[in-house]
């Protein structure tokens, strides 16, 4: 999800919050590509005017569906041993425990500057976690190995073709400090170079280098998707749908339509490159 607008070197840099600096992708984006999405898959359906609203003259009504920015949760960082680590900060998972409420039962922990907990020693070299240039003092934590336990049970679809990422993310979850973690979401993204081509010569254009940024694989973000009663105009209550055959269509699908639950979402630029590809998998009730 592009910001649109740069300062520094970056041409297309990511969106990102203001005053954490972690990458985010914005409500407003979501439900855009989600609806594409179904009007492509819906074969422009009219029920998606139903739920989203009227794409022209929105005064009729407003939709039945709405989406929270999705916040980082937690971002790979390449590590000496285990490839690649999940790492996440007490500021993460606090915001993630807000959204998830009740359903969360364990507790936020902390961490001091130069030290990582651990779900596990996987990813340890004699006491240490080496990510990127990085040399953390480790320790495997009973608290992460717990917290790590529930996103793999909720955050990642329960299919075969996830279990090797739901038994990564139960042993290599990794916990910084907020400093630490906003340094590395920073300054461990993909930025790759991209160059026009001249369609007559077939070669590089002249002054047409640029560089994009896009989010490593394997981040998780978490937003919340909400619902109400469906509103059209000059329409009384009887043969609306209530919210919850609201959410209900939008995840799971109606008749012959595919919901999102547990599949794949093309969010912002560079489609054609398989850029922004990202599962949503719904959390529900008791999560």
């Amino acid at each position: 999800m592009g910001a649109g607008q740069a300062v520094g070197a970056i041409d297309n840099p990511i969106q990102r919050e203001v005053h954490t600096g972690h990458p985010l992708i914005a409500g407003s984006g979501l439900k855009g590509a989600v609806r594409h999405h179904f009007t492509r898959t819906w074969n422009n359906d009219k029920l998606i005017a139903r739920l989203f609203g009227p794409e022209r003259n929105a005064s009729e009504h407003a939709g039945a569906i709405a989406f929270t920015d999705a916040v980082l949760v937690a971002f790979p960082v390449r590590s000496l041993k285990n490839t690649f680590v999940h790492a996440t900060c007490p500021t993460a998972l606090a915001r993630l425990k807000r959204l998830a409420c009740d359903s969360a039962k364990w507790t936020v922990p902390t961490i001091g500057e130069g030290s990582v907990k651990t779900a596990s020693n996987g990813a340890l070299t004699e006491g240490r976690l080496v990510l990127e240039a990085f040399d953390f003092a480790a320790t495997p934590d009973e608290g992460i190995k717990a917290i790590a336990d529930w996103l793999a049970a909720n955050a990642l679809p329960q299919g075969a073709e996830h279990e090797f990422f739901r038994s990564k993310l139960k042993t290599d979850l990794a916990l910084l400090s907020d400093t630490e973690f906003g340094h590395f979401v920073r300054h461990a993204t993909v930025v790759e170079p991209h160059v026009r081509i001249d369609n007559d010569t077939g070669t590089a254009a002249d002054h047409a280098l640029f560089y994009t940024e896009n989010l490593p694989p394997e981040a998780l973000f978490a937003g919340l998707l909400l619902a109400s009663v469906e509103r059209r105009k000059g329409r009384d209550s009887e043969g609306l749908m209530d919210a919850r055959a609201v959410l209900a269509t939008v995840l799971q699908g109606a008749n012959e339509r595919q919901g999102l639950a547990n599949r794949l979402l093309q969010v912002g630029g560079d489609a054609t490159t398989g850029r922004g590809l990202i599962v949503v998998h719904p959390a529900g009730e008791g999560a």
